[in-house]
């Protein structure tokens, strides 16, 4: 499968005490870039999730996000630590008897006590294996919309290589008549110029100019390009590179086309043809 190198996927998950979240989006870039942003409690996890990613993702900037956001407890989650509460009673008792001008505890200082309604902390160590468990299903939903767009993308590039094809197909049947009409022109410009061509040295460099503009071995390279761009699009994974490259050949080729040109049809099936190149090459940068 063919994937794109932008995507984006976030899923949350509740766990004792709060919601975990996990994001992950990323966008072009010509290697696997990954920067994690994740709470000093958390941090720990970083690793293993940069090992997990990396063993599906090939390339691109890779933006992970993972908080977790404690929810508010309700009334009927608090209890009270009642040996604290017993302890706060006779602390405030004895001070009160040493110190009779002194203000008594009230209800809102029992209540702001540290520890009063027992450990409310969240235990981060044992929340890994659920952080792993949500990194692995937000980045299936990651890498399926990567796919869904690398699809597309694939899509719109075959419909340009068969654009280019009947560009071929159109021009290549045009190749002898070209050489004719250029070989007749020259050998005109001779026997005006000498007074006539018969000599055997002269009709050999007309044939060896003829030659030059005979463009069969470019049109060929062109056809097998494109049939290894198809071939590489069909096989999938990070494929990328390889098409990027084939881009720059095709782009010579239609670059030599055009330079050995001698109809207007050549030279305008020429410009075409690197249009469509750079059309392809767009697309093929968001291609992992």
């Amino acid at each position: 499968m063919t994937c794109s190198m932008t995507g984006y996927a976030v899923k949350t998950r509740d766990v004792e005490r709060g919601t975990l979240q996990f994001e992950i989006k990323s966008v072009n870039s010509r290697y696997l870039d990954f920067h994690f942003r994740i709470g000093e409690e958390l941090r720990a996890l970083e690793m293993p999730l940069r090992e997990l990613l990396a063993a599906r993702i090939a390339r691109g900037k890779v933006e992970c996000r993972l908080s977790l956001n404690a929810s508010a407890a309700g009334a009927d989650q608090f209890e009270i630590n009642s040996e604290l509460l017993a302890t706060l009673r006779a602390l405030n008792d004895r001070v009160g008897r040493v110190l009779p001008e002194a203000m008594p505890l009230s209800v809102n200082d029992v209540l702001r006590w540290p520890g009063i309604f027992g450990d409310q902390s969240i235990d981060h160590a044992a929340l890994g294996p659920q952080v792993l468990e949500l990194a692995r299903a937000t980045l299936d939903e990651f890498c399926a919309s990567r796919s869904r767009e690398g699809g597309k993308l694939a899509a719109m590039i075959v419909d340009r290589v068969n654009a280019m094809r009947d560009i071929v197909r159109r021009v290549a049947p045009r190749i002898p008549e070209a050489q004719a009409l250029y070989t007749d022109k020259l050998r005109k410009r001779l026997v005006e110029a000498l007074g006539g061509v018969n000599d055997e040295r002269v009709l050999q460099e007309i044939a060896v100019f003829a030659t030059r503009i005979d463009v069969a071995e470019e049109l060929s390279r062109l056809t097998t390009h494109l049939d290894e761009v198809e071939r590489v699009l069909r096989q999938g994974g990070a494929c990328g590179k390889r098409l990027d490259f084939l881009m720059q050949e095709l782009n010579r080729e239609a670059n030599t086309l055009g330079s050995k040109s001698a109809i207007t049809e050549v030279s305008q099936a020429s410009m075409e043809l690197k249009l469509l190149i750079e059309q392809m090459r767009e697309q093929i940068q968001n291609l992992e």
